[in-house]
């Protein structure tokens, strides 16, 4: 049964969505999204490393894929947690189908089947940091309504030439994470890899933005956008390489709190004297069987 808790969440994020799709104008699909710097082709591949380039995600997703069910491997908590990672990796393997069909031939088409799986990626893992920091069963429960929210971004854009919808849903997630990361105690250790991809993809955003000058300032050796898909491929990278290293966190305290612990210096007689706090959180474990 969905608590008061997750319906107010839910009530509360619907009504916010409501209100900016109406104070907010529509956002139609540019057409010159689709002229990218680089449009060589060899081998016979159009927009070869536009295309290529995609790889990585292929990689990355079914290793990840794999390791999520190869003896428990990551140590997964929760049935849950097992569901959104596998959600996570199945979307970035998608990703390099999806980008590589999109680059072959650019158009409001194929694009669709460029941002589906990216907009897959972005809720599971939302629903993953509510399982970890925020409560188990809200998360869990919240999975399969996120990831309906993400796939109706894309029939939104596509059937109205809004991009509203897509929008909240890919940069809502690039602020919440690392406001999360910091701020709520995490159930494992290595926390800050979290900040890493979060500061891999902010750069690989840059970069698809600048994707003619940065093709300009190689002299023609590399466009933006391909390296938008190299510097984006780091963040499962650096999610599978945390779930390989991390453990249960024994000491529940968010970074933000231990940043503060390690600056905060309280002059006593003299001395430099340490001043700690502690914040704790329990949040369900279930053991998977």
């Amino acid at each position: 049964m969905i608590s008061k808790r997750s319906l107010l969440v839910w009530g509360v994020a619907i009504l916010c969505f409501i209100v900016l799709m109406i104070v907010t104008p529509k956002i139609p699909q540019s057409q010159e999204y689709h002229d990218f710097a680089d449009q060589r082709e060899f081998f016979g591949i159009p927009n070869t490393l536009n295309v290529v380039s995609n790889f990585p995600f292929f990689i990355i997703g079914v290793i990840g894929l794999v390791l999520c069910y190869y003896q428990n491997y990551f140590k997964l908590s929760s049935q849950g947690e097992l569901w959104g990672w596998t959600c996570f990796f199945i979307s970035v393997a998608a990703v390099a189908i999806g980008s590589s069909y999109y680059h072959l031939k650019p158009n409001d088409a194929r694009l669709v089947w460029d941002r589906l799986p990216m907009t897959i990626a972005f809720t599971s893992i939302i629903s993953i940091f509510v399982i970890e920091r925020v409560d188990n069963k809200m998360g869990t429960l919240s999975i399969l309504p996120l990831l309906l929210t993400g796939m109706v971004s894309i029939l939104y854009w596509w059937y109205f030439d809004d991009l509203r919808p897509y929008a909240v849903v890919q940069f809502v997630p690039c602020i919440a994470i690392p406001l999360m990361t910091i701020l709520l105690p995490p159930m494992y250790t290595h926390s800050l890899y979290w900040l890493w991809a979060a500061g891999f993809y902010l750069i690989a955003k840059v970069e698809e933005a600048t994707d003619k000058p940065i093709y300009e300032w190689t002299h023609h050796i590399v466009s933006g956008h391909t390296l938008k898909h190299l510097f984006a491929a780091m963040v499962p990278v650096f999610l599978t390489l945390m779930l390989a290293k991390r453990v249960i966190e024994t000491q529940r305290i968010s970074l933000f709190q231990t940043w503060r612990i390690s600056w905060t210096k309280v002059k006593k007689n003299g001395e430099m004297v340490e001043n700690y706090s502690y914040t704790y959180t329990d949040v369900p474990i279930e053991e998977q069987r």
